[in-house]
């Protein structure tokens, strides 16, 4: 058992978390550093056509979720797949990366249902748990969805789509599914932050307490201060007062959880209560998502099991 400890900016992932309020994400953000356990020499050039960790682009990697797609780490489950041309984006440039979903049988899926005012929510993080974004695609009539995302840095990433069908099979089912892309250019791998009770972001304190135990469901509270005054004005952000967004170092697998209760209006806060599993021993990189002041803040933390 290790008493949870974390915070800091963006890095590696691999975990599955459960919540009472379960479903749902934030929506854009970038942040922090990194880990080594990436299979990357720091300092290296990653080529266009070198291809990105592609790991289970069409199958299955170990863990359990509670969303179909298990860890995120594949590009198919159910019979539903994610689907794209692209295998490589630019590096330093606003980047739009097209990609469709097809339900069993082939066919484009364009009915989805609204999860946290969404029907598609889309992530992205660098193989170094570095860069993180959480943006909201858009979906033309055909059924394919361009997601739009700030200047990406040299490397191997991993973008997820969570989404739940609204009609067919394993309609209702909330599912995560994953491929791989490479931005071309000298790459660098940024180690992941130490494990710390406490991070600041945007002149925001978020403050972690708690203790992990792999396989358990064990309570977590991320505390939110500024100026050393507790913060009582949390705004809803996609349904919930926080998102939190979590990557387990060395494979990245995906899960995300929502605070525990319902959202009354401007005054959420100071204390933002979760019910959290990790299924594996080590080190997680943790990104949570408010809003206050009409802006949404991204704290990013490492939290050890």
């Amino acid at each position: 058992m290790t008493a949870l400890s974390g915070i800091r900016p963006a890095g590696p992932a691999t975990i599955v978390l459960l919540a009472v309020a379960m479903t749902g994400c934030g929506s854009a953000a970038a942040a922090g550093n990194a880990g080594p356990h990436t299979g990357i020499p720091a300092a290296t050039t990653v080529s266009a056509m070198s291809g990105a960790s592609n790991t289970a682009e069409a199958g299955g990697m170990s863990g359990m979720g509670p969303m179909a797609g298990g860890d995120g780490l594949s590009a198919a489950a159910n019979g539903y797949q994610m689907t794209s041309a692209l295998k490589s984006l630019p590096a330093g440039v606003p980047a739009a990366y097209t990609f469709a979903i097809t339900a069993p049988g082939g066919a484009r899926l364009t009915r989805y249902a609204t999860d946290h005012t969404k029907k598609l929510h889309f992530y992205a993080i660098r193989a170094d748990l570095t860069g993180f974004q959480h943006v909201h695609p858009v979906m033309n009539p055909s059924g394919t969805w361009t997601a739009r995302l700030a200047g990406l840095t040299p490397g191997r990433w991993r973008l997820y789509a969570t989404f739940i069908p609204a009609a067919g099979p394993s309609a209702g089912t909330e599912f995560v599914l994953s491929r791989a892309v490479t931005v071309p250019g000298r790459y660098a791998a940024a180690p992941l932050p130490a494990p710390a009770t406490a991070v600041t972001a945007d002149g925001y304190t978020v403050t972690i307490a708690g203790d992990v135990m792999p396989g358990m469901m064990m309570p977590l509270q991320a505390i939110i201060t500024r100026h050393g005054h507790p913060v009582t004005t949390l705004q809803p952000y996609l349904g919930a007062y926080a998102h939190l967004t979590a990557f387990h170092a060395g494979d990245l697998a995906f899960a995300h959880l929502h605070p525990e209760g319902a959202t009354h209006g401007d005054n959420g806060g100071p204390a933002l209560n979760f019910s959290a599993s990790l299924p594996e021993a080590g080190p997680w990189r943790l990104f949570l998502q408010f809003q206050a002041g009409g802006r949404v803040h991204t704290a990013a933390f490492t939290l050890n099991a």
